[in-house]
């Protein structure tokens, strides 16, 4: 599906060309502007590490910036590192796949939209198969037969890595559109030159420190943010740049 395709409903997975691009705000965004628009709203986090740092979870962050209808994680460990790497360094039980397929499937019967929040990138290990091989966010998406949102920064270096992951979805047959995670108040010419490359498969874009904003200003922007797919009303990038910057 395109950024100018029907709404996405069901399971929909948010990852990213790169850890800390912006996954869990656009997460929030994307929960935000469903829910102004009618829907029940899910949000499953996986896997989450780092709690050992004491900072607020990624479910905790959608849940203030966007207080879906439910937010649940699924494997915690204390670790910031792969999930799969934490919870070998923890000497915890890894996530199982079809653990994780068969809780956001339950969450998916329980709503109209369900947001997948991965960590790091695509190929990161997530967990183990009951095979004992590891599992990614790609394997998720295939076993859930979900679309994916891929959050990709502005700067430079995006255009590759934002192409290597949406051609690692394509190769699986996982429709998939991007959102620019944090748009900077200052734009360069590297940005508005990536901008104009990957409007063909923008699905929105968030200003930077959109995460900070007081939840009521967040949830009432975040429709400003994105493409119809994601239930906004973002049509004119140009316009929204300038803006935004």
């Amino acid at each position: 599906m395109s950024a100018a395709g029907e709404p996405w409903r069901g399971p929909v997975l948010v990852t990213g060309t790169d850890t800390e691009v912006g996954k869990t705000v656009v997460t929030a965004a994307v929960a935000a502007a469903a829910q102004a628009a009618g829907l029940r709203v899910g949000v499953v986090k996986p896997g989450q590490t780092g709690t050992v740092t004491g900072e607020p979870t990624d479910t905790e962050t959608v849940t203030r910036l966007a207080a879906p209808l439910t937010a649940r994680t699924l494997a915690s460990f204390p670790d910031p590192l792969a999930p799969l790497a934490a919870a070998r360094v923890a000497g915890l039980e890894p996530l199982e796949l079809y653990a994780a397929v068969d809780a956001v499937r339950e969450e998916a019967g329980k709503h109209d939209l369900v947001l997948v929040e991965g960590a790091g990138g695509l190929l990161v290990p997530m967990g183990l198969r009951p095979s004992g091989e590891p599992w990614t966010m790609a394997d998720l998406a295939v076993a859930l037969g979900a679309p994916a949102v891929v959050v990709a920064r502005a700067g430079l270096g995006t255009l590759n890595h934002t192409a290597l992951t949406l051609e690692a979805l394509e190769r699986r047959a996982v429709p998939a559109g991007v959102v620019i995670g944090a748009w900077p108040a200052e734009p360069e010419l590297v940005h508005w030159a990536n901008l104009t490359d990957l409007v063909p498969h923008l699905l929105g874009a968030l200003p930077a420190g959109a995460g900070a904003m007081d939840p009521g200003v967040f949830r009432r922007s975040a429709p400003g943010w994105l493409t119809p797919a994601l239930y906004g009303v973002l049509d004119d990038w140009r316009a929204w740049a300038e803006d935004a910057g």
